[in-house]
């Protein structure tokens, strides 16, 4: 399961800059995460980074709200 930026993201960067494989891109509002390149930064990461660096805590799994 692959992680999203919920409402909320306050386009600070952090989480974009620390995705290992690309997979968080900054739109004209927001920056969102392409779910079929998220790796839940498996191989990379204990846990997903970009949940650990958010300082909104909006970076979530898909399938919450």
């Amino acid at each position: 399961m692959a992680y999203k930026i919920d409402e909320g993201c306050i386009v600070c960067g952090t989480c974009f800059l620390e995705c290992p494989v690309s997979a968080i891109s900054e739109g004209d509002v927001t920056f969102s995460i392409d779910a079929k390149v998220c790796v839940e930064c498996k191989g990379y990461f204990d846990e997903p980074n970009c949940a650990k660096v958010c300082p909104t805590e909006i970076c979530v799994p898909e399938d919450d709200s």
